[in-house]
C-alpha cells in the first residue's frame, strides 16, 4: 500500500457512514475491573508522550488508517458484520487504558460484549470537503489519551463503497494497516456468498505485551544492551539521534507544523534492479540506508550518520497476522566520511546491522528508563528514522492498484525527520514527513532528488557513486521535486 494522508486517497464524494463502539458497550469495558496484562513498552511511551505534549498546550493527533474500495453495490449489513467479526478477530481493539495515578492499567472488553454502532452521517458532493471532515472525525475518534481510540466509515457510492479506518498507533503498526484490506474484504465476500466461517484465531498482542514487558524486566542497567546503548546516545550528545541536516529549526522554539512529501521514487524495473546490486550486502533496506548516509553526508557534513532503524518484533508465527504495534528499533552508526563509494557504504551498514539488530529486543523506553536519563518528551517523535518494508508479499498485495489501497499518516506537528520507504509491485515509494520550513524543503527535497538519482544511476548500469567531498557533488546536481507529488512505523 502507497503511503499518503488523508487527502491523498482518492476521497470521491458519496455518503458517509461511520460505525463506532456502542456506547453501551464502552460503558461496560471501561466498568471492568483491571486486566492484569501491561502495556507495551512501546504503547506505554507512545500514550505518555501525547499526554506530555497535551499538557504543553498542543493537540498532536498521531493516528494511522487504512483506505481500500470494496466494488459493487455494497449490503451495508454484511460490511458492518464484516467489521464487527474483524474487531473480534484482534484483541488490542477492545482493550484500553485507565489512569491510575501516574500508572497505566489495562482493560480488555469481552469478546461477546464487542457491539457497533452505525451512523448516516449524510452526504458529502465535494471531495475536499468530505477529506477534511474524516481528518477532523479521525483526529477526535483516534485520539491516544481516549478509548474507544479507532473509528470505522465507508462512503457509500451506486458502484461500491470505499472504507476508511483510523487507529491510534498504539493500536497498529504499518503491516497491521497493509494487511486489513485483504483481510476485511474476504470476510465481507464470504458473508455475500453466505458464508458464515469465522476466519482463523490469531494471536492476542495484549498477550505480546505481558510477554515481552516481563521479558524487558528482567534486564537491568548492567546489561550489555544497555551499555551499548548508554554508549550510542553519548556519542549522539546526550540526544536520541535526529535526521543529520539543517532543518531551520529554533532552539526551544515552539513544535512546528509538518508537511509530507510522498510519490513513487523509482520504477519496478529500477527498484529490482537497485535491490540485486545490494543483495550480496543484504538486499533493499540495506541499499537505502547506505544511499541515505551518503547523501546526508554531503548536505550536512556529519562524518557519522547514526540513526535508530525500525525492526519488527513478530518473531513468532504466532503474531504473524495479529494487529499490533510490533516493532523495534536497533541504533546504528555508519562512519560514511570514511567511505570511498557506494559499495564502502554498503558494506558498512551491513555490518552495523548485524551487530546491532539483537537491540531491538529490547524496547527503547526500557532502555531510557534503565539509563535513568530525563528523556521528557516534547514532540510526538522522539528521534528521525528511515524505514523500509518489502510490502510486495503482504496477503492482497497485487490488488492494492485496483482496490485503490493506501495507508494514511496524519501529519500535523514535529520537529523530526520519518521516512518510510514501502517496495510495491510498482516500484520503490517514498513518504516523508518534516518540519514546514524553507530550509527543511529545500534539504528535504535535495535528499530526495539525490536519493532519486543514485538509485537510477545504480540500477542502470553506471558506476556505483563514489563518496563526495563536502560540497563537492559528485552526484548529479539535484532538482527541486514538485510536491505534488520492513521496517514499520
Amino acid at each position: 500500500m502507497r503511503i499518503t494522508d488523508v487527502h491523498g486517497c482518492e476521497v470521491r464524494p458519496g455518503r458517509l457512514v461511520e460505525w463506532t463502539l456502542d456506547p453501551v458497550m464502552v460503558e461496560a469495558a471501561t466498568s471492568q475491573p483491571d486486566d492484569s496484562r501491561p502495556p507495551a513498552y512501546v504503547q506505554e511511551s507512545h500514550i505518555r508522550t501525547a499526554r506530555s505534549v497535551r499538557e504543553d498546550g498542543l493537540f498532536v493527533p498521531t493516528w494511522l488508517g487504512a483506505a481500500f474500495d470494496i466494488a459493487g453495490p455494497v449490503d451495508l449489513d454484511r460490511l458492518e458484520a464484516a467489521l464487527r467479526t474483524w474487531t473480534l478477530r484482534h484483541e488490542t481493539l477492545r482493550s484500553g487504558f485507565r489512569w491510575v495515578g501516574d500508572e497505566m492499567r489495562r482493560f480488555t472488553a469481552a469478546s461477546d460484549a464487542v457491539a457497533l454502532r452505525r451512523e448516516v452521517v449524510g452526504d458529502f458532493p465535494d471531495a475536499e470537503e468530505l477529506s477534511l471532515h474524516l481528518q477532523d472525525r479521525f483526529d477526535v475518534a483516534a485520539d491516544a489519551l481516549g478509548w474507544p481510540n479507532f473509528l470505522y466509515t465507508a462512503v457509500v457510492r451506486d458502484d461500491g463503497v470505499s472504507v476508511y479506518m483510523a487507529f491510534d498507533h498504539s493500536n497498529v503498526d504499518a503491516y497491521s494497516l497493509q494487511r486489513i484490506p485483504s483481510e476485511i474484504s474476504e470476510i465481507y465476500s464470504a458473508r455475500a456468498d453466505g458464508g458464515a466461517e469465522e476466519p482463523s484465531p490469531v494471536g492476542s498482542y495484549v498477550d505480546f505485551c505481558e510477554i515481552e514487558r516481563a521479558s524487558a524486566d528482567q534486564v537491568d542497567d548492567t546489561h550489555a544492551i544497555v551499555a551499548r546503548w548508554r554508549e550510542f546516545i553519548a556519542r549522539c550528545d546526550g540526544r536520541l539521534p535526529a535526521f543529520p541536516v539543517d532543518l531551520g529549526l529554533e532552539p526551544g522554539g515552539p513544535l512546528p507544523e509538518q508537511k509530507l512529501l510522498y510519490e513513487m521514487l523509482v520504477d519496478d524495473a529500477d527498484a529490482a534492479a537497485f535491490s540485486a546490486y545490494c543483495r550480496p550486502y543484504g538486499g533493499g533496506q540495506v541499499g537505502v540506508l547506505a544511499a541515505t548516509s551518503l547523501i546526508v553526508h554531503d548536505i550536512g557534513g556529519e562524518p557519522v550518520y547514526r540513526t535508530v532503524v525500525p525492526l519488527h518484533t513478530r518473531a513468532k508465527s504466532r503474531w504473524a497476522e495479529s494487529v499490533g504495534w510490533y516493532v523495534g528499533g536497533a541504533p546504528i552508526e555508519i562512519p560514511v566520511a570514511k567511505a570511498l563509494g557506494f559499495d564502502d557504504a554498503l558494506t558498512m551498514v551491513r555490518s552495523a546491522l548485524r551487530a546491532n539488530k539483537s537491540l531491538a529486543h529490547l524496547p527503547i523506553a526500557r532502555v531510557l528508563r534503565l539509563l535513568g536519563s530525563d528523556f521528557r518528551p516534547t514532540s510526538p517523535d522522539l528521534y528521525s528514522i528511515v524505514s523500509f518494508v518489502d510490502a510486495r508479499d503482504i496477503p492482497g498485495a497485487r490488488q492494492w492498484d485496483e482496490q485503490k489501497a493506501y495507508a494514511m499518516l496524519r501529519v500535523s506537528y514535529g520537529d523530526q525527520v520519518c521516512a518510510w520507504f514501502t517496495r510495491l509491485h510498482g516500484g520503490l515509494q517514498l513518504a516523508i514527513r518534516y518540519p514546514d520550513t524553507a530550509i527543511a524543503h529545500k534539504n528535504i527535497h535535495r535528499y530526495v532528488e539525490q536519493l532519486r538519482e543514485l538509485i537510477t544511476s545504480v540500477a542502470r548500469g553506471g558506476p556505483a557513486p563514489a563518496a563526495p567531498p563536502r560540497r563537492e557533488h559528485a552526484l548529479p546536481a539535484p532538482r527541486l521535486s514538485s510536491e505534488a507529488t520492513r521496517l514499520t512505523l
